[in-house]
C-alpha cells in the first residue's frame, strides 16, 4: 500500500455569514459521518478549478456564489484504511493529496441542492468549525485538524 501514489484532490471549507462550515452526510457511508466538499481532480485540472467544480457538483453552489478567501499554503494527505484501498478508485491510490480552499458562501441556503446529477450527500448543515474533526470518519480526523489550523486566522 505504501508504494501506491496519492490521488490529486481538492477540498473546500465553505463558510456562511456566521462563520459556520458547510458539511454534508455522505449517501454511501453507513456511519453518521459528515464531511466538507472535496473530490479528485481531473487529469491536468487546476486545483482551484477542481475545487469549484466539485463544490457545484456536490452542492449545486455555482462558482459565482462563492468568494475565495484563501488557499492553503501546503497540501494535506490522508491514507485510506487498508480494507478500503482495494475498494476505492480501482485500488490505484493509497489516499488523497488535497489542496484546500477557504471560501465564503454568498448565496442563500435555498441555493444549495443535494439533488445533483450524481448525488453524494443525503443531508447537509452548517457546523461550528471546532466540531469538524469529531464529525468526520476517523481516518480523516488529523487532516481536518490540520485544515482548521491552516485557516484558523480567518475563523476568529
Amino acid at each position: 500500500m505504501q508504494d501506491l501514489p496519492y490521488r490529486p484532490a481538492a477540498g473546500i471549507m465553505l463558510l456562511n455569514a456566521d462563520n459556520k462550515v458547510w458539511v454534508g452526510q455522505r449517501i454511501d457511508n453507513i456511519a453518521e459521518a459528515w464531511q466538507m466538499p472535496q473530490g479528485g481532480l481531473d487529469p491536468g485540472e487546476d486545483p482551484q478549478a477542481g475545487a469549484l467544480r466539485e463544490l457545484e457538483e456536490e452542492t449545486g453552489i455555482a462558482p459565482e456564489m462563492v468568494e475565495i478567501i484563501a488557499c492553503a499554503a501546503r497540501t494535506f494527505d490522508y491514507d485510506l484504511p487498508p480494507e478500503l484501498v482495494r475498494k476505492l478508485w480501482k485500488g490505484k491510490y493509497r489516499g488523497q493529496r488535497q489542496t484546500w480552499y477557504l471560501m465564503r458562501f454568498l448565496g442563500r441556503d435555498a441555493d444549495i441542492t443535494l439533488d445533483t446529477p450524481h448525488p453524494e450527500f443525503r443531508a447537509w448543515k452548517w457546523a461550528e468549525p471546532g466540531h469538524l474533526p469529531d464529525m468526520i470518519v476517523p481516518f480523516k480526523r488529523q487532516l481536518y485538524r490540520d485544515v482548521l489550523e491552516e485557516f484558523a486566522p480567518y475563523l476568529r
